[in-house]
């Protein structure tokens, strides 16, 4: 078999961005600083803001319901509108009401509730990545220890695998009067490692290309109830090789055929129905 690897090409995406930080620093103020942001509002922290949201052409929806979270960022992936960037501040919330409604649902044994919500929470981390917008979400901080209880500083609160799906993960502070961001994960060259800078949108605006943060967003076309019906249906009748639904939910991004890409799901209708024609006749 021939080798199949490439050499890497440049690719320009939209900015993933993951904040987090004590109490007071601002982190409310920071995220909707992007202008034409669909803000997720889990604290009614932006109330006080109503000024700035409006200068910036965004509007608010107030939510710590992850099926309402999700909701509306799969008509943001799939409708036409005139948002550049999704807010979620915090997610906190949202992470703790979830981990209260599945231990009521499965229980705590053996930290069942756990497994659950962070199911719940990866389709939403996959959804999230879908979208064809920045996406700024923020987190409360937790004091992080050491050996003998020494602190060590503050990294996030809420589900441990957050940091993992984000470009930039960045530590907010103050420094007198000043907002600081201190960069403690990245992938991106214009905002290297530990680097500190003084916040605002026009600083992010000078480092990442202004082109992608503001250009309008792609929509993508989910499958339909009609054709999750259909595969679901087949499957019933189907045996499909060991694997390889999983492979197929792994390549799309997904965890659910409702979360699949329409043309991705026709393939895999087409391909179960070749694997047992006389069956999907009948």
């Amino acid at each position: 078999m021939a080798l199949r690897a490439r050499k890497p090409e440049a690719v320009t995406k939209r900015l993933k961005l993951f904040m987090f930080g004590p109490a007071g620093v601002g982190k409310t103020t920071a995220a909707i600083s992007f202008p034409n942001a669909y803000i997720i509002d889990c604290e009614r922290g932006t109330e006080n803001y109503d000024k700035l949201i409006t200068s910036g052409n965004s509007v608010v929806y107030q939510t710590v319901d992850i099926n309402d979270v999700i909701a509306e960022v799969k008509s943001l992936l799939t409708e036409k509108h005139e948002f550049r960037t999704l807010v979620i501040d915090p997610i906190t919330p949202i992470y703790n009401d979830l981990l209260e409604k599945c231990e009521a649902r499965v229980g705590s044994d053996f930290g069942r509730h756990y497994g659950a919500a962070n199911k719940e929470m990866k389709r939403l981390a996959n959804l999230i990545m879908a979208l064809d917008m920045n996406v700024v979400i923020t987190a409360h901080a937790k004091t992080e220890y050491g050996e003998n209880l020494r602190k060590l500083g503050y990294t996030f609160d809420g589900w441990r695998q957050l940091d993992y799906w984000f470009d930039l993960v960045i530590e907010l502070g103050k420094k007198g009067r000043k907002r600081m961001g201190k960069v403690v994960k990245t992938r991106l060259e214009t905002f290297p490692d530990e680097d500190a800078f003084e916040w605002s949108y026009d600083a992010i605006k000078s480092r990442y290309d202004a082109a992608t943060l503001e250009r309008e967003a792609n929509v993508v076309k989910l499958a339909d109830p009609r054709q999750v019906a259909e595969i679901q249906a087949l499957l019933n009748v189907v045996r499909l090789p060991e694997g390889l639904v999983e492979k197929w939910f792994s390549k799309a991004n997904v965890d659910q055929w409702e979360d699949m890409p329409a043309d991705a799901i026709a393939k895999c209708i087409e391909y179960v129905k070749s694997r047992f024609p006389t069956a999907v006749a009948a």
